[in-house]
């Protein structure tokens, strides 16, 4: 049985094709705890958005294990699903589609807190909006305003406090900064640093940009047309990189901060 209160997230060996189409992802192995930051990157078409669906279970290996505390996942395992949904929340990459334009900001992060369980009496759900408003630096009179009376990186932080709300373990992060200006990018990154050191929570972060994985990973995992051809410190890996795919990457980004 899966564990509730260990929550690490992994894939075991893990093969993955859509339908009976080509293998997107040969032999991956992963794993992540609450606490660490994990930095997922690769060009586009690596297969990264795959790895994201087997650990929320949105999606079966076709061999190998995806595993929620050391079980593997069943997503037609409701009470699990559960679990999994309670533990692990995803942060998506458009601010503008995350959000349903017919809710409130106050609906939409109260929503989660309905559908699984975590609160039901109308204060506590109200005072817990509030708490996460406050949390993502918005007023609280957000909470009856729509979507669109937000700009993109506000609107992110909304996704945020709604992802929050359920108080998982682990963000799944989904390129969470790509559709936003480079002005407002900061913010949300330094949300999210905010968040790993205060709450300890969990995050994988899917990117293809090195900076951002510098500014907020403390491990690096390097996927290259399904396959892992490197994993380390993201340190090591952005000054000392084993292999050259992953010193071409280094190379491809401009000034790349020093971490």
């Amino acid at each position: 049985m899966t564990d509730p209160g260990d929550p690490t997230l992994a894939l075991d060996h893990v093969d993955f094709a859509y339908g009976r189409g080509e293998a997107v992802l040969h032999d991956v192995s992963l794993s992540l705890a609450p606490g660490q930051t994990l930095g997922l990157v690769g060009e586009s078409g690596a297969g990264k958005t795959s790895v994201l669906r087997l650990l929320l279970g949105l999606a079966t290996p076709t061999a190998g294990r995806a595993l929620f505390g050391g079980a593997p996942l069943r997503p037609g395992d409701r009470a699990q699903m559960r679990s999994l949904r309670r533990a692990v929340q995803p942060v998506y990459q458009d601010p503008f589609s995350s959000l349903d334009p017919r809710m409130t900001v106050g609906q939409s992060i109260a929503e989660p807190l309905r559908s699984l369980g975590v609160a039901r009496d109308r204060g506590q759900i109200d005072a817990r909006v509030t708490e996460l408003l406050a949390a993502v630096d918005l007023d609280a009179d957000a909470a009856a305003r729509y979507p669109d009376a937000f700009s993109g990186g506000q609107r992110q932080r909304i996704a945020i406090a709604r992802a929050l709300a359920p108080r998982p373990r682990i963000l799944l992060a989904d390129e969470p900064v790509s559709a936003l200006d480079t002005s407002v990018r900061m913010h949300v990154i330094e949300l999210f640093q905010r968040l790993a050191a205060e709450q300890g929570i969990g995050m994988l972060l899917v990117s293809h940009d090195l900076t951002i994985v510098s500014a907020l990973c403390e491990r690096m995992t390097v996927l290259r047309a399904g396959r892992i051809v490197e994993d380390g410190p993201t340190v090591q890996l952005l000054t000392s990189p084993r292999e050259e795919y992953t010193a071409q990457l280094v190379a491809a980004v401009p000034r790349l901060p020093r971490v």
